[in-house]
């Protein structure tokens, strides 16, 4: 029986998913994943408070970097990031759900774009770009 598209993303989140601990020890939440795509939340705690008393920038990045992960091995091929970069929009606080949306930009070879943009509710509070590149392997 031949997989869909739709069903390799699921299938391969779900594979990412079961040995990801870091993305559940953050409480991430996976919204959603689609081919080249992904959406990912995290509710921003107490423990993720930067001594200005605003969410930590690295841990906004994390999420980013994470839906942009789910999203950049929807083919069920292993592929990990060659470089990111972040811009920091708005801060965040303690107590806001924050959503990141990673869209796949281009994917040529072994190598693809992805812009994540992450959200606190109609609020942009950081835009990410991940280049990823493909290994040999499958997740599942």
């Amino acid at each position: 029986m031949t997989q869909t598209a739709q069903e390799i993303a699921q299938a391969s989140a779900a594979a990412m998913w079961a040995g990801d601990q870091a993305s559940q020890a953050l409480g991430m939440s996976i919204d959603d994943v689609g081919p080249g795509t992904a959406t990912l939340r995290m509710t921003v705690r107490e423990d993720m408070a930067n001594g200005h008393d605003i969410g930590h920038g690295g841990l906004t990045f994390t999420l980013a970097d994470s839906a942009f992960a789910f999203a950049c091995n929807s083919y069920n091929r292993v592929t990990v990031a060659a470089g990111a970069e972040v811009r920091f929009l708005a801060p965040t606080r303690v107590g806001d759900v924050l959503v990141a949306t990673a869209t796949e930009r281009s994917r040529e070879g072994r190598d693809g774009l992805y812009e994540v943009v992450v959200r606190c509710g109609e609020v942009v509070v950081a835009e990410f770009t991940g280049r990823s590149k493909e290994l040999r392997g499958s997740l599942y």
